[in-house]
């Protein structure tokens, strides 16, 4: 890890002079929903074409949902329970809408409809212009899984333990699967098969056609990572501590990887290098081989990672419930850089997953912000916590004079 940085008050003068940053233009496709596709590789291989600047969009509550972007827009949801749709650009609110309940899960949107799941038990298909309701279904309890469209319908898990697969367009059950307990895994669809985690500890590989089980797979603990699939193995992590590689056919191992801890993190695949980016609750990222698990490097963070590792270039990023954002060399796993916006007195916990995007990068925090960062240029927002360090030390200042005051006027 570099050095924190340790003297108050050369941050403070940085925060004094610092102003906003502007980013050279870049060339980007979307990120249309949680890991970027239906495969969950978590990746763009273009760049943006438009100039952006440096921001943070207080959403007012925490952001556990991870973005997703379509024509400049960037759109996420709240643990207050609203959806936000603010302009890519400069930060700004263009639309936002609250359901009923808190929203963990990330958006996934089509042409012109959004679709993401809400505590409150439904799935919402918006209008992304405005957020208007195009339809909602309601399953028997709370979505925390987040949704992949593929085929003409949408699929979902819920924490009534059942795999909803919803038609795109108007909203009615095509068909629903049930497991032994909630469906907080987001679902990865590859070639007609559904693959998700369930909290029962099983890995699930269902027919998208109608509906049936073709395989299913017993780890030692609940399945809340998401399943990433490249070249044929079906890549996931576990409460067990493990990652787990399983044959997309019948289910069957091929390796598995102790990372120590829980798996909540979901596997980032870099298929032209034959790695695999994943985290783990004792802080701890590894690079491993998708080939057959070997090591290929680790990095600890002083937080638990359950954040998806986002791929830039030949840079990782991650977030970490210790209140930074990490960007470490995707060859070596040596740190690049690290981003913290709380400045150690006001850290707050990332557990929204990243979104890389040309050179940029967008994350949310259970601080209530969306932040924005340039990576080439190592350079993310001043944040409001700066200016509050700036408020906590002038009133130490005043305090010590006062106190300093007090003293000589006693000894005279």
């Amino acid at each position: 890890m570099l050095a924190k940085k340790n003297i108050l008050i050369g941050f403070l003068l940085m925060c004094f002079i610092a102003g906003p940053l502007s980013v050279a233009p870049a060339a980007a496709s979307d990120w249309t929903m949680f890991h970027e596709d239906v495969q969950h590789t978590g990746y763009l291989d273009q760049a943006a074409d438009f100039a952006t600047s440096l921001w943070t969009y207080n959403a007012g509550s925490a952001i556990e949902s991870s973005p997703a972007i379509i024509n400049k827009i960037i759109y996420f949801g709240t643990k207050d329970g609203d959806v936000n749709a603010v302009n890519l650009e400069d930060g700004t609110n263009l639309w936002d809408y609250k359901t009923g309940g808190a929203i963990i899960s990330s958006p996934a949107i089509v042409n012109d409809t959004l679709y993401i799941g809400s505590t409150d038990g439904y799935l919402y298909a918006q209008d992304t212009t405005n957020g208007d309701v195009k339809w909602k279904y309601k399953t028997g309890n709370s979505i925390e899984s987040s949704p992949a469209v593929d085929g003409g319908n949408v699929y979902i898990g819920s924490d009534d333990g059942r795999i909803y697969a919803i038609n795109a367009s108007n909203g009615t059950m095509d068909w629903e699967y049930e497991t032994g307990n909630a469906v907080k895994s987001a679902p990865t669809v590859v070639d007609g098969v559904l693959y998700v985690g369930s909290d029962d500890d099983k890995v699930y590989a269902i027919s998208t056609k109608n509906g049936t089980k073709l395989w299913e797979y017993t780890t030692g603990d609940k399945i809340k990572s998401s399943p990433a699939v490249s070249n044929g193995i079906v890549y996931v992590g576990s409460g067990d501590g493990k990652v787990y590689a399983l044959n997309a056919t019948d289910g069957s191992i091929v390796w598995t990887y102790a990372m120590g801890k829980s798996v909540e993190s979901s596997p980032t695949i870099d298929a032209n290098d034959n790695s695999l980016f994943v985290g783990a609750d004792n802080g701890k990222v590894a690079c491993l081989d998708t080939r057959d698990g070997t090591e290929k490097w680790t990095y600890t963070a002083s937080g638990a990672v359950e954040t998806t590792p986002a791929l830039y270039s030949n840079r990782i990023i991650v977030g970490s419930d210790d209140g930074t954002v990490y960007v470490l060399n995707k060859y070596s796993g040596k740190e690049a850089w690290e981003y913290e916006p709380g400045y150690y007195l006001f850290d707050s916990a990332f557990k929204s997953s990243p979104i890389a995007y040309g050179n940029m990068v967008y994350i949310g925090g259970n601080d209530g912000y969306l932040y924005s960062m340039n990576i080439d240029k190592k350079s993310g927002p001043i944040s409001d916590f700066a200016y509050y360090l700036v408020g906590v030390f002038i009133v130490l200042v005043a305090a010590l004079i006062v106190v300093r005051k007090l003293m000589g006027r006693r000894k005279k």
